[in-house]
């Protein structure tokens, strides 16, 4: 069923240490009872719930039947604003350790009923999650980690992230106690310090999507584009072969890169043709196994 109607709230929830996770909730406009699935969508490295398609992809969403808690991880630099990132000292401090936190954070918010919506009841006893590049990551940890999650689809997802980690960066931290990445968008220079490798390593058993793969007892679908230059199509392969759940499938998308043909802004009528694809087969899998 599709809903022609969507509403869109806007808030913001504390995580553990105080901080704000800020989330924007897209629900169906509803003039009955019924509770809609909720999913949670997570974004990546350096990056925010309202980059690009982003939003218009959660409306869609939301029109086939679901809630939708978009939200911007506490660390990711953006402060209270949208696209802009104004608190540079929270990104210094980020790591995946704060974002599986940050996920626990929210889950416990919608079920202490915390996150409402006036358009539509949310049903949070089985949840789905969507994760891009390292939000991939890191909701194929959540997903092994909290039982709500009961449904997953990845987006372009990072299998390792400590294979990512470079000579370079680890001379810097070693060094210098911080690394530095310059955002391509804002010439930004954004530093990581050494807590971010120092957790990743201590935790690796808990926050290593392709480690804890093999315990994905859900309905997990690993989507990856042909032509990623991010993220090679093979770290969707191992985290396919290593979960262990029933229905467990991979998909590749033709000529498709790391963002799917999205870019930021984003303000095309319609969406590329590869993201058009990446959304019908999201949308998809949680109309299959995600029916509340």
């Amino acid at each position: 069923m599709e809903f022609a109607n969507i509403a869109v709230t806007s808030a913001k929830v504390d995580n553990k240490e105080g901080l704000a996770i800020n989330y924007d909730l897209y629900t169906p406009i509803s003039g009955g009872n019924k509770e809609f699935p909720v999913i949670i969508f997570l974004h990546g490295f350096k990056g925010f719930k309202d980059w690009g398609p982003f939003p218009d992809a959660c409306e869609e969403l939301a029109r086939a039947g679901f809630c939708v808690l978009a939200i911007n991880f506490s660390h990711n630099g953006i402060g209270d604003g949208k696209t802009e990132y104004k608190r540079l000292d929270l990104f210094e401090e980020n790591t995946l350790s704060s974002d599986l936190e940050d996920v626990k954070a929210v889950i416990d918010a919608l079920q202490a009923e915390k996150i409402t919506s006036a358009h539509a009841s949310l049903n949070t006893d089985e949840m789905g999650i969507i994760g891009h590049s390292r939000g991939g990551h890191t909701a194929v940890a959540a997903a092994v980690e909290f039982e709500a999650i009961h449904c997953i689809v990845t987006w372009a997802a990072v299998a390792d992230y400590l294979n990512r980690i470079t000579d370079r960066e680890k001379k810097d931290w070693e060094e210098k106690g911080y690394t530095e990445y310059q955002n391509s968008r804002t010439n930004q220079m954004m530093k990581v310090n050494k807590t971010f490798y120092d957790d990743l390593s201590q935790n690796a058993d808990k926050l290593i999507a392709l480690r804890v793969a093999k315990y994905l007892t859900i309905p997990s679908l690993f989507i990856h584009g042909r032509e990623d230059e991010t993220v090679p199509q093979t770290d969707a392969e191992q985290l396919h072969i290593a979960c262990t759940a029933k229905e467990n499938e991979l998909r590749f998308i033709a000529n498709a890169g790391h963002t799917f043909g999205g870019a930021h802004p984003f303000e095309d009528d319609h969406f590329p043709k590869e993201f058009d694809e990446l959304l019908d087969y999201t949308t998809s899998w949680f109309r299959q196994h995600l029916r509340g």
